[in-house]
């Protein structure tokens, strides 16, 4: 029980104040106005106050680990030619996409310690974040990060149905070490991590991961996929 509360109390993003102000501010004047409506708009200001949560995260630190950026479900594992906008190349590479419904935490962690080396905005649609087009159609921005071996890892900040702001908190030539927050996605969405050419993913598709905290490859490791099977 004591675990459930602290998980609610936890520290809130900055990029959530103003949210919640604004929504506290409606529910103080509904509440005057007209109180069944100012009630709701209360429970929505403490909903908003859960969205904007920043729990702390133990971030394992061994070279080579490759860590969720994100909070979600595992929705698709795949073999795809990387964003052509993140100059990654032309093979393909495995794709592990993350799904964040509203209820996730939104605070998006560098996957490797490394130097971002491109950041690349594109405008798009906001469909489905968990249908396949949408790693092509949806507004989205990515991240290009160089590891230490010369080795680059992709990461992907897509746009979903609800969501209408994508943050990025860093810039070209920022030296990110592993689990750092490096931005955060608006109301529901999903981030892509495009692993080095040839690597096989330690998660599968159904999986909770967390961000900071779920390891999705060994870079180096042999080990081929992982079987799975829900119970």
């Amino acid at each position: 029980m004591l675990d459930s509360i602290l998980s609610v109390l936890t520290p809130i993003h900055r990029e959530g104040y103003r949210f919640i102000a604004a929504f506290a501010i409606a529910a103080l004047l509904l509440l005057l106005l007209w109180p069944p409506l100012g009630w709701l708009c209360v429970i929505a200001t403490l909903w908003c106050a859960y969205f904007f949560r920043d729990p702390q995260r133990v971030t394992p630190q061994r070279p080579g680990l490759v860590i969720s950026p994100a909070d979600g479900r595992v929705s698709a594992i795949e073999e795809v030619a990387p964003p052509r906008e993140l100059d990654l190349g032309e093979e393909p590479r495995l794709r592990v996409s993350v799904f964040m419904n509203v209820f996730d935490v939104h605070v998006n962690r560098a996957p490797v310690a490394g130097r971002v080396t491109r950041i690349a905005y594109t405008p798009g649609k906001f469909i489905n974040a968990e249908l396949d087009k949408a790693s092509e159609d949806n507004e989205r921005n990515g991240l290009a990060i160089e590891m230490s071996d010369g080795s680059s890892v992709g990461v992907v900040q897509i746009a979903g149905l609800v969501a209408r702001r994508i943050v990025c908190f860093v810039a070209e030539g920022a030296e990110l070490a592993a689990g750092e927050r490096f931005g955060l996605i608006r109301f529901g969405s999903r981030l892509d991590i495009y692993l080095p050419p040839g690597k096989a993913a330690q998660v599968c598709v159904g999986q909770r991961a967390v961000a900071g905290e779920t390891i999705l490859c060994d870079l180096e490791s042999g080990e081929g996929p992982r079987p799975a099977r829900a119970s």
